[in-house]
């Protein structure tokens, strides 16, 4: 028996997620792919190629394709989301694939043409293109379809994209290359210079989920980091605290308050008024940071949303645009 298909994708610089028209998720692993060096050949992709990284011999890379929001290498990426199509689904035989895919605000059309060259590549007939912050604020519940102004953070591994909505488009945006990832960044740069200690990206992540915030919080504490010294090469532990890692993080989060001021300064201010009427909402799975929302609502003298899940909603909006482009 011969089937289609519909996915929509959220290709980011972290995770990959697919749904289906129904907005279930079917996939949602890391964007990595192991690599034998010497074959070329891929091994691993998402959830299983990602435990490789920092533990694989010298013939085995694990990559991230997708960096800042955008594809960094082609083949992979292709490579990753063909994996990825093919087991989001039991059936093997289909007459036709489509897929609703989001690229950030402000890529060109260049690196617009990659990210439909790389679906069509993985096994795609029909491919759409959505920004990710109308995809987020469609999956968030928002009215961007109306003739009212809505706002939407959308905060993710590589980028940081806002942009104000109404009637179906984009009245305003900026798009930065902040997100999860310079977060964690923050942190190997700090321990290097201020401990003289080496730690990989997945400690980096562990730190920054377990005592990482934005503001000050209950509960704060101290945590043992181990990792190797750089002076003599010896394995080592140093002891950090929260309030340690929030000084580390405040200027990327200050970067984001800057990008959403000057969003704002250049909104209409009919959009502006039902902006304050209706909040800012804050998705994509950085933006669970603890304390952003407080800081960003302390800043902007605005109230700050966070739906449920911040970090599906871009997911949820491409499953939204497919049921909607019928």
């Amino acid at each position: 028996m011969i089937f289609s298909r519909e996915i929509g994708i959220d290709l980011g610089t972290s995770s990959t997620i697919l749904t289906d028209k129904k907005g279930h998720t079917v996939i949602n692993e890391p964007s990595v792919v192991a690599v034998d060096v010497k074959s070329k050949r891929v091994l691993a992709t998402g959830n299983e190629a990602k435990d490789m990284i920092g533990r694989t011999p010298g013939s085995i890379v694990a990559v991230r394709p997708i960096r800042d929001g955008v594809i960094a290498d082609f083949d992979m990426t292709a490579d990753m989301l063909h994996d990825f199509i093919y087991r989001s689904s039991k059936r093997s035989v289909f007459t036709k694939t489509k897929v609703v895919i989001c690229v950030p605000s402000d890529v060109t059309e260049v690196e617009r043409r990659a990210v439909e060259d790389a679906v069509r590549s993985a096994g795609a007939q029909e491919v759409e293109l959505i920004e990710s912050p109308m995809a987020a604020a469609l999956g968030a519940g928002l009215p961007v379809f109306e003739a009212t102004g809505s706002m939407i953070i959308d905060i993710g591994g590589g980028t940081c994209d806002i942009a104000v909505l109404s009637l179906g488009g984009i009245a305003s945006s900026k798009s930065i290359k902040i997100g999860g990832d310079a977060f964690d960044e923050a942190i190997v740069n700090y321990m290097k210079k201020e401990h003289s200690l080496l730690i990989g990206e997945r400690t980096a992540e562990d730190i920054k989920i377990k005592i990482g915030s934005a503001a000050p919080y209950d509960g704060e504490a101290a945590m043992e980091i181990r990792g190797r010294n750089i002076t003599d090469g010896l394995p080592a532990r140093v002891e950090i605290s929260s309030a340690d890692i929030r000084n580390v993080l405040k200027e990327n989060v200050d970067m984001i308050v800057a990008a959403i001021k000057e969003t704002l300064e250049v909104t209409l201010p009919e959009l502006s008024a039902d902006i304050i009427e209706r909040g800012i909402y804050l998705t994509g799975g950085a933006s669970k940071l603890r304390g952003l929302k407080e800081v960003i609502e302390n800043e902007i003298n605005i109230p700050v949303i966070v739906p449920e899940n911040p970090e599906d909603c871009v997911a949820k909006g491409t499953s939204i645009k497919l049921r909607r482009s019928k």
